[in-house]
């Protein structure tokens, strides 16, 4: 049977699929740190715990939820990936939608520090005064970037999108703790930190080199998949959860 062309969904739909999504995501982020920090003050082991598995089922969720509309990437790395990976192919995003993607992605950041600001009755803006600039830092970014790189386009490039909830979901959860940074391996989400003063917290004068670190993760990223998996590019419509097929979209209408 021949390949079923997927449909394109409009691009202010997709937008706002990003903008809402990463939102929601950082609003995980940083409203389950601020109820881990309230729930086990002083344990701030449990607090990493309880924040890295209310992150990792809500990032899961979050991909099944927007997923089929704009491919849930909620981050310009793996955006960035999609397009750099995809020019050879004629898949993935257009150069247009890449800077509209990325910059939904980061006022969506934005917004979801705000809100759980407000959820929790602090400032809506607070900016963090948590130092988090150091070289092995930057390193745990560079690794946690990379691996979600290879595992979102090893799992199109494989036929197996569809698990990528609860993949990616388990990798950043696991990153929380294999990495010196705990992993956010997402410069929407690092600026978004940067506007709440709590447990989830970056500094504003931390957040260049994270995000310096985490371009030199997608660096590494890309070069790994063009090593492994050369063909990956061709996959890049399917990151990271494959839109409907056209036929079926048109039937539901």
């Amino acid at each position: 049977m021949g390949e079923i062309k997927l449909m394109t969904i409009a691009l202010w739909r997709r937008l706002l699929a990003e903008f809402t999504g990463t939102a929601l995501l950082v609003t995980a982020v940083v409203g389950s740190g601020i109820m881990a920090a309230a729930l086990s003050p002083g344990d701030v082991g449990l607090q990493l715990l309880e924040n890295s598995i209310a992150t990792a089922f809500a990032l899961g969720t979050l991909i099944l939820i927007f997923g089929p509309i704009s491919g849930a990437h909620f981050n310009p790395v793996v955006s960035a990936a999609d397009w750099l990976l995809g020019r050879r192919a004629g898949t993935g995003l257009t150069a247009r939608d890449l800077g509209a993607y990325v910059a939904a992605q980061i006022l969506g950041g934005i917004t979801g520090s705000v809100l759980a600001n407000l959820m929790f009755g602090l400032a809506a803006i607070d900016f963090s005064g948590k130092d988090r600039a150091a070289g092995h830092l930057w390193l745990g970014e560079v690794v946690a970037t990379a691996g979600l790189v290879l595992l979102i386009f090893a799992l199109a490039r494989s036929g197996r999108a569809p698990i990528a909830p609860a993949a990616v979901g388990a990798y950043i959860g696991a990153a929380y703790w294999f990495t010196s940074s705990t992993s956010f391996a997402n410069p929407a989400v690092t600026i978004g930190r940067a506007f709440t003063d709590t447990f989830a917290g970056i500094a504003p004068a931390s957040v260049p080199g994270f995000v310096l670190a985490q371009l030199a993760g997608l660096a590494v990223g890309v070069g790994l998949l063009a090593a492994l998996y050369p063909d990956a590019g061709d996959a890049a419509d399917q990151v990271v959860v494959p839109a409907e097929p056209a036929a079926t979209v048109s039937r539901r209408s």
